[in-house]
Order: C-alpha cells, then structure tokens, then sequence
C-alpha cells in the first residue's frame, strides 16, 4: 500500500515540475499572462507567432487566438521554449543546447 501511494505522488508531482520555469529569483507557470511572463524573465531572445487556434466554451461560443512561441536561452546550456494561446502560457518546453 505504501508503494502504491509513493507511486501516485510521484506520477502526480511529475507534471507539475514540467509546468514551471524559474527566471531569476521569480518562478514562471503555465496559465500566466504574457506580460507577467515579460516582466518575471525579461525579454525573450526570440518572438515568433506559430499560427491561430479557435477555442470554444461550454455554450458553444467560439473566439480564434494567437499561438504565439517565445525561446528563452541558453541557459546552463538549455534553451526554454514558452507556447502562448491568447496571451496565457499553456506549455513550457526545454531542449539541450547541440
């Protein structure tokens, strides 16, 4: 039983170290504005827009948002790839420096 909910905490606190990124003194996390994102970790090395994505809620409302992807690095050899839908981070991604 203990093993079992060893593994279930360490399967759940997974995706929530994949979901933050630390600039500085300041943490960054999925769901954050642009702006707090430019303010917390400063300008990015690169801007790009990837594309437009339509998003609906529950009462069948539909509104088309900007995907826009900000590259961050190298840092301690990594560079941060940020994916924003409409202004909120919805992915942090990293890769190694080649």
């Amino acid at each position: 039983m203990k093993a079992f909910l060893c593994l279930l905490l360490v399967a759940l606190s997974a995706p929530l170290s994949a979901a933050t990124l630390r600039c500085s003194s300041a943490l960054i996390s999925t769901g954050d504005h642009a702006s707090e994102v430019l303010d917390k970790c400063g300008e990015p090395n690169s801007r790009e827009v990837i594309g437009y994505r339509q998003r609906g809620d529950y009462w069948g409302n539909y509104e088309e948002v900007r995907i826009d992807e900000w590259v961050y690095g190298p840092r301690s050899g990594m560079y941060y790839f940020l994916r924003f839908e409409g202004n909120r981070l919805t992915e942090i991604d990293s890769q190694r420096q080649r």
